[in-house]
């Protein structure tokens, strides 16, 4: 039977999602629990990767297993045994060729910037001092329906077929005393997201001008992009399937 989980992880104290040797994951705190639990060893496959110091609001991953248990005891006894960081939120039956990675039709991220220093939310939020001008942000985010190559802003020496995405939403939006980048795309590439809000910030201070962006991305080039901002603002906060895949 495959199952998928729902989760969202604080990840300030991970290695990203991803398993690595040497370095503490989401994957592998995970992996351990369930195998310790349902006292056999079980692999788990993620929706996605995301990045060292990257949260997830909400994260998919799916398992397979013979043994036979109640979905509602389980998610309790993870939740039980879990840190605190990590949270369950359901487990679901789905069809046996279901699979949380390629199947997901789409995965939303939001990167939080705060204008105001605040005691309760530095490792949440990226505390920026400087003038950003947010109606050229936006006005530079639209450029990104016009393309699908999205090579200038993926980590080098990335193993990937393609670097072809497809951007559904890509705006700024004014949060109280925060300014969040919220993002929708089939697909991400690494640092993708990290890449596009620095490079928007460097217009935003007039660092570069909008029409840079069209030079940007056609080049291809990493370095010729902005900078990567820090991990710790960087939430994925949807991620979606077909309706029937679930049993």
């Amino acid at each position: 039977m495959r199952y998928f989980i729902e989760l969202s992880y604080n990840g300030k104290d991970y290695h990203g999602w991803q398993n690595q040797p040497k370095a503490i994951s989401v994957q592998e705190v995970l992996e351990n629990a369930l195998s310790t639990i349902l006292k056999d060893k079980m692999a788990i496959v993620g929706a996605g990767r995301t990045d060292t110091g990257v949260h997830a609001l909400q994260m998919f991953a799916h398992f397979d297993s013979e043994i036979i248990f109640d979905l509602e005891d389980l998610v309790f006894k993870l939740n039980s045994f879990l840190p605190k960081d990590i949270a369950i939120h359901d487990i679901f039956k789905v069809k046996a060729e279901a699979h949380a990675r390629f199947d997901a039709t789409s995965r939303t991220y939001r990167y939080r910037i705060a204008f105001k220093k605040n005691a309760f939310n530095f490792e949440n939020a990226y505390f920026f001092t400087k003038d950003l001008d947010i109606e050229k942000m936006n006005e530079a985010s639209k450029i990104l329906f016009q393309y699908k190559d999205f090579q200038c802003f993926s980590k080098t020496n990335t193993d990937v077929k393609t670097y072809n995405c497809e951007i559904m939403k890509a705006e700024w939006q004014i949060k109280e005393d925060e300014l969040h980048f919220v993002i929708k795309a089939d697909r991400f590439l690494r640092n993708m997201v990290r890449a596009i809000v620095g490079t928007m910030i460097n217009i935003g201070i007039g660092k570069m001008e909008i029409s840079d962006l069209h030079t940007i991305i056609k080049s291809k080039d990493r370095s010729e992009a902005g900078y990567s901002v820090p991990a710790h603002a960087l939430y994925l906060i949807e991620v979606e399937y077909p309706k029937d895949i679930k049993i």
